[in-house]
């Protein structure tokens, strides 16, 4: 499997989330009150799968391998990408502060953490279909059969070394609890390369293997 294939993966898992994170925004608006466990879990998903797991792959490991073949670190896509993800990281903050307000019976938490949840929701439905459509497309032209295997076994390392091994699959059970919450539908994700243990580090479910 194809690195770029992994990264399109989490991306689904990602996108189960966001749409929870709709859902739950918008009744948190209609009801004026914030389901703020399920708020905290929610935030909790998108700090850790999203951004320690799934960003930090791409910022530490795939973009610079994509810059040393010519891509420009300053201007290029992947430079947006980067810029993306910090924007990202302000909207989740935004979201645990407002969160945190709830929980203080704040009033005006609510308004705040639901007008950051739908940028959140906006800015990352975007910048997923320009990674899935555009820059994997472009790594997938430049990237050779020994660079792919060097990124894979470079996510292993982030699997289960940076985040701990069973931490993906811990946010990954988080992610279809949550969609069993919000009537949203699950990802369905193949199983990527095992690793010498025999465990799948990237996805704990087999479904369409």
């Amino acid at each position: 499997m194809k690195t770029t294939q992994i990264l399109k993966d989490e991306h689904r898992v990602i996108e189960q989330v966001l749409d929870c994170l709709e859902r739950m925004a918008g009744q948190a608006e209609q009801e004026r009150k914030l389901p703020v466990a399920a708020a905290r879990d929610t935030i909790e998903f998108f700090r850790h799968f999203a951004d320690h797991c799934h960003h930090a792959k791409e910022e530490n490991q795939l973009f610079p391998l994509l810059e040393s073949k010519g891509f420009s670190p300053d201007s290029g896509p992947t430079a947006v990408m980067r810029f993306e993800h910090t924007q990202g990281r302000e909207y989740v903050r935004a979201m645990s502060a407002a969160a945190d307000a709830a929980d203080r019976g704040e009033s005006a938490a609510v308004d705040q953490f639901t007008r950051n949840a739908r940028g959140y929701i906006e800015l990352l439905r975007n910048h997923i279909a320009k990674e899935d459509h555009c820059l994997f497309s472009m790594a997938d032209q430049v990237l050779t059969d020994a660079d792919d295997e060097a990124l894979l076994t470079a996510f292993e390392h982030v699997e289960h070394v940076d985040i701990g091994t069973g931490c993906h699959e811990k946010y990954v059970r988080l992610a279809d609890r949550l969609a069993e919450t919000y009537g949203v539908a699950r990802a369905t994700a193949p199983l990527a390369r095992t690793d010498l243990a025999g465990t799948c580090p990237h996805h704990g479910k087999t479904i369409g293997v």
